[in-house]
């Protein structure tokens, strides 16, 4: 394999390619290192919510509740496409 320099890899020079996808979305990187206490915390609070029927109050973190919204986004893109 021809090298542009003689300390760089050969895996550096490989192209990446798609090591996860759902529906529209893709990524290179795998998702699992992304994954943070936090973030689970957050699934796992917001599983909580939607099964108790909670609403959200004021006293709410800003961050937990864009991680709701977020989750909601995407359990109502699961549900979407689960029909089409």
């Amino acid at each position: 394999m021809k090298r542009r320099c003689g300390w760089i890899p050969a895996a550096i020079e490989t192209p990446s390619h798609v090591v996860w996808a759902r529906g529209p979305v893709a990524t290179d990187v795998c998702p699992k290192s992304m994954i943070t206490a936090e973030s689970i915390g957050w699934i796992e609070e917001y599983l909580i919510w939607k099964r108790l029927g909670l609403t959200l109050n004021l006293e709410t973190n800003v961050r937990q509740v864009e991680a709701f919204l977020i989750l909601e986004e995407q359990v109502l893109s699961e549900r979407q496409r689960a029909t089409e």
